[in-house]
């Protein structure tokens, strides 16, 4: 606990500091503070949208295929069907993969930008106390940063199709 309380308040920073003329100072930037967390908690909840989004599309066209599939049980689907059909949805779990990954890097810079606001604020509570105490994301018992695992949603889809694809044509 003493570890995460020293990451958690700012030397030299107290309340001297937030009278007269100070206050007005710690008052506008403690505002901008807010604003670049709330920004950052609505760039995460689009993320989320967006996983949303793409999983719901690839469950929609995987129902699609198995539905339209299973009206001609005993018909080849042509390969240059099959293979067009891979394409586009490799081409989706692709854009799935770089709409995570820019979102990350998006967030990145944000909790940077809310990190230096922090060192002009009495506490550091959300980017230094907060990340210290979850183990900066360095031990996944203690905390699992989501961008680890919401990368590897797109790739496991698309290794699915792969070998959905490759069973397809050798059976």
């Amino acid at each position: 606990m003493a570890e995460i309380s020293d990451a958690l308040w700012n030397d030299g920073i107290g309340a001297q500091d937030y009278g007269d003329a100070k206050a007005t100072y710690h008052a506008a930037v403690f505002d901008q503070y807010k604003l670049c967390v709330e920004m950052a908690d609505r760039v995460s909840a689009r993320r989320n949208l967006a996983n949303t989004f793409f999983l719901t599309l690839h469950t929609a066209l995987f129902a699609f295929f198995g539905a339209w599939l299973s009206q001609q049980p005993n018909r080849q689907v042509p390969v240059v069907l099959a293979v067009a059909a891979l394409l586009v949805l490799l081409g989706m779990c692709v854009t799935w993969w770089f709409t995570v990954r820019s979102y990350h890097q998006l967030n990145r810079g944000k909790f940077a930008v809310i990190g230096a606001l922090e060192e002009r604020l009495p506490a550091r509570t959300f980017v230094a106390a907060e990340w210290r105490a979850l183990g900066e994301g360095r031990d996944w018992r203690v905390y699992l940063p989501l961008n680890k695992v919401e990368r590897w949603i797109p790739v496991l889809f698309a290794g699915a199709y792969v070998l959905g694809f490759a069973a397809a044509i050798l059976l």
